[in-house]
């Protein structure tokens, strides 16, 4: 006659199998019989019942802010998970996900928040293309050179030259070459810039009074404010003309919700061609930010590239900036092979099948960028 099997020992052995990454460490949890929130029965680090951790926080704070500064240094688990099969497995992610393999990655929605944002910072920091160069000057003195201007850069440092060191060292290299070009570049501004009459509607120069902007079907408020942006239009450009990145912070202001907002559109345009493949929106919405995630994250890993690249040039380094340039174009060859491979692996049909739609989602996709382009483009000069 065999005897039930002892429950206790039966649970030790599912703690001794279960996966360590996806638990908590011993030295961690509070070795609690039953939940301290709702008083639930625990069968692990976590209430099964409230999701409350059996955690104890009530430590010497020595051992607790070393905890707190591995989970800080360390990210998350499920983060350092997401990233090989993000990267180098097309589709794996999503098919995961929609099997319920869900609590071992990030979420879909996390994932595209995060690698949308860090591509977006980092090209806003990189979006300009003054670079910081110590040159040394006398004894010790630096003079940071911010300009892209190598000739009018080189007529200023030849004029340092000539001066004593004492009195190079007070000089603002910066502002001396600013106001060494600011004086052509102004007189050629006056000449070539426009004005709001220079702009034609109905065949006529624009005028406030006499031959405004008025479109029928619009509401008057807006017929007012189109009227208001082409008044105040040749300002703004001058802004522009004379501070490039103002219209780029604005452009980077904008992008990421509009990036955002175009999600639900793209998932849409995976429900139209995959229409009779049994599928919710929902499965392509999350394929979507799957997608996307990769997108941001090899692109932030291009950007990255090229400050190296750039950083291996000016040092004389012609390996490296090779090594650079080579491992920028494998990763932008990897992107349409992994969108290709992706489509396969989560819906399933014929190569064939699949390339016609990969070329038809990707023409799609084109045109909706380029007019998301442009009315980006268009909300960035109006907010400015």
């Amino acid at each position: 006659m065999t005897g039930s099997a002892d429950p206790e020992k039966t649970d030790q052995a599912l703690v001794a199998s279960a996966d360590p990454s996806l638990t908590m460490a011993a030295r961690k949890l509070a070795g609690s019989a039953r939940c301290l929130n709702c008083d639930t029965e625990l069968k692990g680090p976590f209430c099964y019942y409230c999701g409350q951790p059996d955690r104890n926080f009530m430590r010497f704070f020595p051992a607790l802010l070393r905890d707190l500064m591995e989970d800080l240094f360390d990210l998350d688990s499920r983060f350092m998970r997401t990233l090989k099969p993000l990267l180098f497995k097309p589709g794996r992610l999503t098919k995961d996900y929609m099997a319920g393999r869900r609590f071992r990655y990030t979420p879909p929605m996390r994932l595209y928040i995060f690698s949308s944002i860090a591509f977006f910072l980092i090209a806003a920091l990189l979006s300009t293309n003054a670079f910081e160069t110590g040159n040394k000057i006398g004894e010790g003195g630096i003079v940071q050179i911010t300009t892209d201007n190598e000739e009018q850069k080189q007529k200023v440092e030849e004029a340092l030259s000539q001066l004593h060191p004492d009195l190079r060292k007070q000089i603002d290299v910066d502002q001396a070459i600013s106001d060494s070009v600011s004086d052509s570049d102004n007189e050629e501004t006056d000449e070539t810039w426009f004005e709001s009459k220079d702009i034609s509607f109905n065949d006529e120069p624009w005028d406030r009074e006499t031959n405004p902007v008025n479109v029928p079907w619009l509401p008057n408020w807006l017929n007012d404010r189109i009227n208001d942006e082409i008044e105040g239009s040749p300002d703004k450009a001058k802004q522009i003309n004379d501070n490039p990145n103002l219209i780029v912070d604005k452009v980077f202001d904008i992008l990421p919700a509009t990036m955002f907002i175009l999600l639900p559109v793209v998932a849409l345009i995976f429900k139209f061609w995959y229409l009779f493949a049994k599928r919710y929106y929902v499965e392509h919405l999350i394929f979507s930010l799957h997608n996307h995630s990769f997108i941001f994250t090899c692109l932030i890993v291009m950007l990255l590239l090229e400050v190296l690249e750039v950083r291996f040039a000016g040092s004389g380094f012609e390996a490296g900036k090779l090594a650079m340039q080579w491992l920028a174009i494998g990763i932008f060859a990897w992107i349409p092979v992994y969108l290709l491979i992706s489509l396969r692996v989560v819906y399933q049909q014929g190569w064939l099948l699949t390339i016609g739609k990969f070329f038809a989602i990707g023409i799609s996709y084109v045109v909706l960028l380029v007019l998301l382009t442009s009315i980006v483009a268009i909300l960035s000069f109006v907010l400015l």
